[in-house]
């Protein structure tokens, strides 16, 4: 999407008047349009110089401003890092207004963990301030695949007030295996995985305070969504579960959460999914009552189950079917 720099900044230097604050996002400076849109955002100190966001348990609406998953910050005495931007300029915006109240330092990177909008929406804002975006070696390709797709699904589903300047904005600072980015007396290890949530997941480890940012690849009380690889995602816990973590800022859920505590009833999920439609496929049951049946035990232990489930399944299916 072609980015009109010159308007941009032409805009953000008067004040606004009679026009929507969601489609302005800084005329009427970060904060107050945070406010302004009804949005409640919260940065929680959850260890030295360690910040999060907790998104609620809700699918990404106008209503939530798509402020539905976990954001973090870390802060050098250098720099200040980021962990996703949310999902809107409202939230992005926010976000940096909050970050701006605990530091000074400059924002020098933006980490995505992976590519779903309400992950990767702000990245817009944080370009414009200048910082850098770092991702997964996968993570352009997807949102090349995906990027059009997204901004138009989301547009009929959060409005257009929402969406308004919302760009796909990929990483110019690309994870293959492990990078280490220095804030300054903090050094922060990414690692890139193999497909499991997606097939471009991205973690954060803080060895400093050893807080681990998982991005999606740790779900607690909302349902784990399946868009990369069930067989990946399991055969990857064990690996996962050994980063020497104190505490974890999951994608989504509660925030912090003890590690590896926090991994336990994702992976009985997984684990009761995978059961269950290996069982269908060996006793012949067609995909389409399979996916009504598979992991239906699970019900009632997590938000969004009926929202998600059946898609698991189905993307479970496919990939059974041929091990």
């Amino acid at each position: 999407m072609p980015i009109d720099r010159t308007r941009r900044k032409l805009v953000n230097a008067f004040a606004c008047t009679a026009v929507s604050a969601a489609m302005l996002p800084c005329c009427l400076g970060r904060a107050a349009l945070a406010a302004a849109s009804g949005l409640e955002f919260k940065l929680r100190k959850i260890a030295d110089g360690v910040f999060a966001f907790q998104g609620v348990d809700e699918l990404m609406s106008a209503a939530n401003q798509g402020a539905i998953s976990n954001l973090g910050v870390v802060v050098g005495t250098d720099a200040v890092a980021v962990i996703d931007s949310g999902g809107s300029l409202i939230e992005a915006n926010a976000l940096i207004a909050a970050i701006g109240k605990i530091s000074a330092k400059p924002v020098r990177y933006l980490i995505n963990t992976h590519m779903h909008p309400d992950h990767i929406f702000g990245n817009a804002a944080f370009q414009e301030i200048g910082a850098t975006i770092v991702g997964h070696r996968n993570l352009p390709r997807a949102l090349e695949a995906r990027g059009a797709f997204y901004l138009q699904s989301f547009r009929e589903q959060i409005g257009d007030a929402l969406m308004g300047g919302i760009e796909i904005m990929p990483p110019t600072i690309l994870v293959d295996d492990r990078l280490q980015l220095d804030l300054g007396g903090r050094v922060l290890e990414l690692q890139a995985w193999k497909a499991a949530h997606t097939d471009n997941d991205l973690t954060v480890f803080d060895s400093a305070t050893r807080t681990l940012f998982a991005g999606d690849l740790v779900f607690i009380g909302s349902l784990p969504t399946l868009d990369g690889s069930l067989l990946g995602w399991l055969r990857q816990m064990n690996a996962l579960a050994a980063i020497g973590a104190a505490r974890v800022v999951p994608g989504h859920g509660a925030v912090p959460a003890d590690w590896p505590e926090a991994l336990t009833a994702e992976r009985r999920y997984f684990e009761v999914l995978a059961r269950d439609i290996r069982k269908a496929i060996a006793d012949g049951v067609p995909l389409s009552e399979a996916v009504r049946t598979a992991g239906r035990g699970e019900r009632g232990k997590w938000h969004l189950f009926d929202d998600y489930n059946e898609r698991n399944a189905t993307a479970a299916f496919a990939e059974l079917e041929w091990e």
